[in-house]
Parts: C-alpha cells; structure tokens; sequence
C-alpha cells in the first residue's frame, strides 16, 4: 500500500538499548537493521544500504570511530554517533571523523527520533523512501514526486501544507498519527505555536476531499490524540 520509510542502521550492542530503540524507529515509520559489532555493520551496510547509520562508540570489537572512518571512505551516508561520554573533546573528534550529530547517553527516543528526521531533511537523504512512491487508497490517489493529487478524475488543488499532510496521512493509512508527529514532519519538529493550524489545514483538506466531519470517510478524528486515514478495506465494502 505505501512505500517503505528510511532505512536506518542502528549499530549498537547492548540488546536493552538496540531492541526497544529499534521497535521505536519502525513505529515512527522507518525500516531499522540492528547490528552488535563493528564487523557485523560494515557487513550490514553494504547489505542493507542504509540513508543514516546510529553508531554507537563502544563496541565489542573495536571503536566506533574506525567504523566511522571506514564508512566515509566508502559513503556520504549520514552518520549520528552515540556515546556514553560526553566531553567537548569527544563530540570534537566525532565530528572532525564526518559524523553529521552526536547524542550523548541516556537519551530519550523522541529526541534520537527529532534529530534523525532532522538530518535526513538537512541531508536530503531518504526522500525516496518516505513516501515519493505514488500511493492509491479508494479514489484518491497521490504522485508525491510529482507532488499531484487525485480524487476520482478530478485533479486536487491543495497548498503545499495541505499536500503534505495528505501524503504523511496516507502514507501511515490505518495507523493513528498523532498531532505532535504532523506538527512535526509537515511543519517543523521546532514548531512551539499552538496546533490550531493542523486543524484548519486538516479542515481545509477534508473540504476538497468531499469528506463530511460529522461522518469522515477519509479522515478521522482520533480525539485527543491526532488523525488517520481510512484504509482500502474501509472504503471498499467489498474487499
């Protein structure tokens, strides 16, 4: 139905951070690939071809800062170091070696989350894998590369904001999106004002969409907690 998210390679090998962290990253809808020493991610990354490499520091086979080195020699790939240490002088090196950020454990997963998409927008990396796949759910129909949109035959004429909460809706049709999540990808992750906005954009899209709020076939309401789109089983009674 919809295309696959980032591919992000956690390298990380203490499993009670690599486990939990790695079903936060598909919940959040990218693809993660989890390997526990430096061999196994040199030997994921090129199986895998990740758009942005996790990496922590310390490693049972060796640092992380070689692994760091050895990736951009062979890549650009966007790379956030994860370090138990947190010394003006470690951050300076890890950035001297090419890593793109540095986070410092512990750390929380919304903020890991924050800085990943961050990077990957400042990078451009991943924009093909988060959703420029034309995706069709009922009648309406998305080309986000050509940034077109359908309903039926009748082209739509959204805003650019409307656009893209249409695409981040459907791209995660079925699934609750939050209001902070949208706030965060369709605006931006630094957006402090009041979410007032989603609602009349969200307004404004229902409108074009001939959905009724009262009775939403497309879009509803998860009060409380954000939005999501109906999947192709909910708009075909028949399927």
């Amino acid at each position: 139905m919809t295309g696959q998210g980032p591919r992000i390679l956690l390298v990380e090998d203490e499993v009670s951070i690599a486990e939990p962290f790695a079903r936060v990253l598909a919940r959040e809808g990218f693809v993660p690939t989890v390997a526990g020493t430096a061999a196994e991610a040199l030997d994921a990354f090129e199986r895998v071809a990740p758009d942005l490499v996790l990496l922590d520091l310390a490693l049972p086979d060796g640092d992380g800062r070689d692994v760091c080195r050895e990736l951009r020699s062979r890549s650009d790939v966007p790379v956030i170091m994860v370090t138990a240490r947190g010394t003006e002088i470690d951050r300076i090196v890890g950035l001297e070696l090419g890593a793109d950020d540095y986070v410092v454990k512990p750390f929380s997963g919304a903020e890991v989350v924050a800085r990943i998409r961050a990077v990957l927008r400042r990078t451009g990396r991943g924009t093909a894998a988060t959703g420029s796949e034309p995706v069709t759910i009922g009648p309406v129909a998305i080309d986000p590369a050509a940034r077109r949109a359908q309903l039926g035959e009748d082209e739509l004429e959204l805003s650019r904001k409307e656009f893209d909460l249409l695409v981040d809706l459907m791209r995660h049709a079925g699934t609750v999106v939050t209001r902070e999540d949208l706030m965060a990808r369709v605006w931006d992750e630094n957006w402090f004002g009041s979410t007032k906005t989603l609602d009349v954009h969200v307004g404004w899209l229902r409108r074009k969409l001939g959905d009724d709020p009262a009775a939403p076939r497309f879009i509803h309401t998860i009060r409380g907690v954000g939005f999501r789109f109906a999947t192709p089983e909910e708009l075909d009674p028949s399927a």
